[in-house]
């Protein structure tokens, strides 16, 4: 703990620290909760920021001092109350950072949310809550008077990913390409189709705005009654399309099934969850949505499984070199999995289009096609 409490010092908290201990159960970032000897005095969220995976540290901070000042700003314009629960607050340090480097590691500090929770459960209910506050998070920041970098490059392009998995089949490190030829062949054959949003962004048709990319229903803090507090986790906020964060939902969210699921039966497509999240979603986008964004949501549900198949059949054949396995056929496993999840949501792409338009009705956007 003593080294945990030369790292407190170093940034400018309110009270004296009584105890740090370890808090939650995140992959990317290790997190420790500040607890204060006053009773008045806020406690705080000690992060140590994996720089291994987001290597511009400086940039990751900037975007986030970016978003919830924005984010502040529009709830103190809409005399909000209760702004610390609804809108992370970062700490700065002596140098007016909001991060610090102690020779190794990269440490911030934010104020605790109390009185707040996350949930692990997808279900239609919190389906339809993690709709609305995404969709209200990328509304409130569609105005943000300054332009993100991204933390993770070209984190979603499919096309880049394509490549990425071609150069593996080139090289075939581990000798594994014939043995996954049926599901090169299913990849190849929705390829064009699967990078419409690149072509669609050269030509000028589609906007890249500022999105969470990371859209797990556990990214939301509920206060007790369940209602939204705020969506947490912002690492991943950066400028992409809409479809990263309605579809990568989608794809952990509606899968009746587990990523890496052998048993490919319990793999299909959760309708339910998809109307719920979709309903929440648009009541909350539609101030800003295009019509040609709002056309290729269906769209966006079928790419994020193929982008994943791709990513881990890249993986498989580079030899393991990226995912963490627990066997040798892990990634392989994985692939199975997330085609037999993008086949079962082919087979909803009429439906899923039935009910968007639906949900549009009386909305004013009559002037989409069909």
């Amino acid at each position: 703990m003593s080294d945990l409490l030369q790292i407190v010092s170093n940034f400018h908290l309110e009270g004296k620290i009584n105890d740090i201990k370890s808090l939650g159960n995140g992959l990317i970032n290790d997190t420790y909760k500040v607890t204060t000897k006053e009773v008045d005095a806020h406690d705080y969220v000690l992060q140590r920021i994996n720089h291994l995976v987001f290597k511009n540290v400086d940039m990751l901070q900037t975007n986030i001092e970016a978003v919830t000042a924005h984010i502040r700003k529009k709830l103190e314009e809409a005399n909000e109350d209760d702004i610390d629960r609804k809108v992370l607050r970062f700490i700065p340090t002596d140098k007016g950072k909001t991060y610090f480097f102690d020779g190794e590691n990269y440490w911030r500090l934010m104020v605790f949310i109390p009185h707040a929770m996350t949930f692990e459960t997808v279900n239609p209910r919190y389906s339809y809550d993690a709709g609305k506050a995404f969709g209200h998070f990328e509304a409130m920041l569609t105005d943000i008077p300054v332009t993100l970098g991204e933390t993770i490059p070209n984190f979603h392009n499919m096309e880049l990913r394509l490549k990425q998995l071609q150069e593996a089949v080139v090289n075939d490190a581990v000798g594994r390409v014939s043995e996954v030829k049926y599901y090169l062949d299913e990849i190849q054959k929705r390829a064009f189709g699967m990078c419409k949003a690149e072509r669609l962004y050269r030509e000028g048709k589609l906007l890249k705005r500022v999105c969470h990319c990371d859209t797990k229903v556990n990214n939301m803090m509920f206060d007790k009654d369940g209602k939204v507090l705020c969506v947490i986790d912002l690492d991943t906020v950066m400028p992409s399309f809409v479809f990263s964060d309605y579809g990568d939902f989608l794809r952990t969210g509606a899968n009746t099934g587990d990523e890496d699921d052998k048993d490919l039966d319990r793999v299909n497509f959760d309708m339910e969850i998809f109307k719920a999240f979709t309903k929440g979603y648009l009541e909350s986008a539609l101030s800003f949505l295009t019509p040609i964004e709002i056309d290729e949501l269906a769209y966006a549900a079928s790419l994020f499984p193929y982008m994943q198949c791709v990513r881990f059949l890249t993986d498989y054949i580079n030899g393991d070199i990226y995912y963490k396995i627990k066997y040798p056929e892990h990634n392989l496993v994985r692939t199975k999995a997330q085609f037999k999840l993008l086949q079962s949501i082919e087979l909803h792409i009429s439906e899923m289009e039935i009910y968007i338009k639906e949900c549009l009705k009386g909305k004013g956007f009559s002037h989409l096609k069909g």
